[in-house]
C-alpha cells in the first residue's frame, strides 16, 4: 500500500536523502520517494504504520504529517464502501443464525430464552470463525497490525499470534456448545481487554488499520470496531447471566 505524507524541515537535497534513509529503516517500508520541493514523502508499506512510528527516526529535525490532499481523497469514499466487507459478514451471519433459530423453534418446541441463547451461540460462533479465517490468511500481517494498538500485544507480541487461534477455538466452542459458561467467560474477558486498545486508538484519532479482518481489507479504526467488540461483550455477558 502507498501513502503520501507532508514533511516539514527539509531545505536541501541532503535533507531528502536523510529523510528517505531514515524512513527506510522502519520495518514494513519497502520504498520511499521524497521531494523537498513539494515537502512530501510517498511511502510504500506492507502493513499500516502509525504517524507516531514514522516520526521516531525523523525526530527532532523533521516532522511528518498526514497529507490533506490524500486524506480528502479517502473521505470521498462513502461510509458503506469503506465498511462493506464487515457489514456483509455481519449480514450473512445474522441471516444464517436467524434461519437456524427459526428451525429450532419449529422443530424442538423451545421457549424464547432457549431460542435467544441458541441464536447468540450460533452468531458468536459464526463471528469468531469468520474473523479468525481472515486473520489466519496472513497471520504475520495481522499480528504486526494488531500490535500497533492492542494493550497486551504491544508488550507481548506472541499474544497477537495466539489471539487469532483463540478466536478459532472460541468459534468452534460456541457452535459445538462446549462448556458454554467457560467459553462465554473467556470471550467476555478477552473482548473486554481488546476493546481498551480500540477505545484508546479511536479517542486519540489515530489513523491506523483495524486488524479485525486481518490485512485482507483496509478497514480504518473507528467506532465500528468499538461496536463490534462491545457486541461480543454484551452477548457473552447476557449468556453468563442466563447460564449461572
Amino acid at each position: 500500500m502507498k501513502h503520501t505524507y507532508k514533511i516539514e524541515g527539509m531545505t536541501c537535497s541532503g535533507c531528502e536523502e536523510k529523510v528517505r534513509t531514515a524512513l527506510l529503516q522502519i520495518e514494513n517500508i519497502t520504498a520511499v520517494e521524497v521531494s523537498k520541493d513539494t515537502h512530501s514523502a510517498t511511502i510504500d508499506m506492507i502493513n499500516p504504520i502509525s504517524l507516531e512510528d514514522l516520526q521516531i527516526p525523523l525526530a527532532p529535525k523533521y516532522k511528518i504529517k498526514a497529507n490533506p490532499d490524500s486524506q480528502s481523497k479517502e473521505e470521498t469514499k462513502s461510509w458503506f464502501e469503506t465498511y462493506k466487507p464487515i457489514l456483509l459478514i455481519f449480514f450473512y451471519i445474522s441471516i444464517v443464525t436467524t434461519i437456524m433459530a427459526f428451525q429450532n423453534m419449529t422443530t424442538n418446541q423451545m421457549n424464547i430464552n432457549e431460542i435467544g441463547m441458541k441464536w447468540m451461540n450460533h452468531f458468536m460462533g459464526g463471528f469468531f470463525l469468520a474473523f479468525s479465517f481472515f486473520k489466519l490468511l496472513n497471520l504475520k500481517g495481522f499480528a504486526e497490525s494488531y500490535q500497533t494498538y492492542d494493550i497486551i500485544a504491544k508488550r507481548f507480541p506472541i499474544w497477537a499470534y495466539f489471539y487469532a487461534y483463540l478466536e478459532l477455538a472460541l468459534g468452534l466452542s460456541f457452535l459445538a456448545n462446549i462448556h458454554p459458561l467457560i467459553t462465554n467467560s473467556v470471550t467476555f474477558v478477552v473482548m473486554s481487554i481488546s476493546i481498551i486498545g480500540v477505545l484508546q486508538a479511536v479517542r486519540n484519532k489515530r489513523k491506523i488499520q483495524c486488524a479485525c479482518l486481518g490485512t485482507i481489507f483496509n478497514l480504518p479504526m473507528s467506532t465500528i470496531t468499538i461496536i463490534e467488540d462491545a457486541l461480543m461483550i454484551l452477548m457473552s455477558g447476557i449468556m453468563i447471566v442466563l447460564l449461572v
